[in-house]
């Protein structure tokens, strides 16, 4: 397979009528066959090239996760052109300029509100031919460039299936399939280029980290699909023929659970956080007798997963406490995850060790990992039975990782490293050495069993007045970790 488009199809065909994805409209959820996915994304092809949009032109994509917004992403797939996800709340200033750097074309909107920020800035971007609404919906005012997505659909009926396939055969693993903008906090945003090939070699190496998934499982899509993670994560979700449930509104979740049951799904520190504080307040306020209990059926857990993670028998009489224990207590704290979730990529920031170990207990195996939007997301991840707590794992295979004897620099070179920051020289050939390591910014060290600790940000290091580095992010972790705390900053 030479590109991610390639795999798409193959597996489109095979699953044809199965469900490929669900979508909420009016409080209802809805689904999706993959054979009606395949012809959605192929006519989307269609109008992309009525439109004149060639192999390479940038097509935007700002918008709330929707099927559509994947349908958009792959019909520039499939045309070989390279789709610029902007983020859903950023300003009209801060998309225009990721629209006029990147010379988009075209501009697909999912909200209102983008809808306005975007006929805000368009005077200034003369290169925008059309921006198409993705909610039929949405009030869209009388700007001749815009169009629904039914109109913008029905543009594409002259052009035969034949050219999209033509583009198909021509594609190659050298594309640039995306760019996705940093968030600026350091300077101006840069566009990451990310090619066909960063995205195929994550698909392959994650079939050796990852618990078996397939067509029995079910995602829940709310991380936002313009960052990296939940991006490449739904491509593998859909390579893997998982079915993707795409959430529009992340404060949701919870209830979005209750609804469609996930089996898998990608998760950040935060939500974790969260969930494991309300536990710990009802615990609390419970009777000695309920916490005693609790207690103990929690290290009966981690007790059982350990033994199992490492590799060790576990003896008659544990199984036997163990299912009394997951009896009383640890298939109900499964049940807030609607007792169905039994993996859970995390990654984005810092897990404490301590709220992982909970999870792992209960029977919820989360897979820390790391990587910056410049190694197509994971550089490590957790081995599912060896690793670490604290730790986020090991590198995945093909990729060459170490630290900077110097500053404890995480230094990354592989086949998931982009080639660059779009037109700016200067900025890419300042965050790689001179034999092709990429800076990630990020300070680390390995422990004894090779697994990777993140210790801080190297912009984020504050020195003393004595000399002495401190690194904020460990201080943050452990105060964030209590139940009321919300956010926290360290200053000095």
């Amino acid at each position: 397979m030479k590109v991610y488009s390639h795999l798409f199809l193959k597996r489109a065909e095979k699953s044809g009528a199965k469900r490929a994805l669900f979508y909420r409209r009016e409080g209802q959820w809805h689904e999706m066959t993959w054979a009606a996915f395949e012809d959605a994304t192929r006519r989307t092809a269609r109008s992309l090239i009525a439109l004149g949009v060639t192999s390479q032109d940038r097509v935007a994509i700002w918008s709330h996760n929707q099927p559509r917004w994947t349908v958009a992403d792959l019909g520039c797939q499939f045309v070989r052109a390279v789709s610029v996800p902007v983020y859903p709340t950023n300003t009209s200033q801060q998309a225009a300029y990721i629209l006029k750097d990147s010379q988009s074309k075209v501009v697909f909107v999912g909200a209102q509100d983008q809808l306005t920020k975007a006929l805000h800035v368009m005077e200034d971007l003369p290169q925008i031919q059309a921006v198409v609404i993705l909610d039929e919906a949405l009030d869209h005012g009388t700007s001749n460039k815009v169009m629904t997505f039914e109109a913008f659909l029905a543009l594409g009926e002259g052009i035969h299936d034949e050219e999209v396939f033509r583009r198909l055969s021509e594609a190659h693993p050298q594309d640039l399939l995306t760019l996705i903008y940093t968030s600026g906090t350091t300077g101006k945003p840069k566009g990451v280029t990310l090619a066909q090939s960063n995205v195929l070699y994550q698909m392959t190496s994650h079939e050796e980290r990852i618990l078996p998934c397939g067509e029995s499982d079910l995602s829940l899509c709310f991380l936002p699909l313009s960052h990296v993670f939940e991006r490449t994560w739904t491509y593998y979700v859909f390579h893997k023929g998982m079915t993707n449930a795409y959430l529009d509104d992340p404060k949701q979740v919870a209830e979005a659970m209750k609804q469609v049951r996930p089996t898998v799904m990608c998760t950040v520190p935060r939500l974790l956080q969260k969930i494991y504080g309300a536990v710990q307040e009802k615990v609390e306020a419970a009777p000695p007798t309920r916490r005693r209990l609790f207690q103990w059926a929690l290290g009966v857990g981690d007790d059982v997963f350990r033994r199992q993670k490492d590799g060790l028998g576990v003896p008659l009489g544990l199984r036997v406490q163990h299912r009394v224990a997951d009896a009383l207590v640890l298939s109900k704290l499964r049940a807030i995850f609607r007792g169905r979730v039994r993996c859970m990529p995390c990654a984005g920031a810092p897990l404490s060790a301590e709220i992982e170990r909970f999870f792992c207990g209960v029977g919820v195996l989360i897979v820390c990992g790391y990587g910056p939007t410049e190694t197509t997301a994971s550089v490590t991840c957790h081995e599912p039975k060896a690793f670490s707590f604290g730790t986020v794992g090991r590198p995945l295979p093909g990729q060459q990782v170490r630290i900077d004897p110097r500053t404890n620099e995480i230094l990354v070179r592989g086949p998931n490293v982009m080639k660059g920051y779009y037109n700016k020289p200067e900025e890419t050939s300042a965050v790689f050495t001179k034999d092709g390591y990429f800076r990630t910014g990020d300070a680390g060290a390995f422990d004894a069993y090779g697994e990777l600790i993140i210790t801080d940000r190297i912009k984020d290091l504050f020195k003393t007045s004595g000399g002495k580095y401190i690194a904020p992010q460990m201080i943050e972790t452990l105060v964030g970790a209590d139940p009321a705390v919300e956010h926290i900053a360290v200053v000095g």
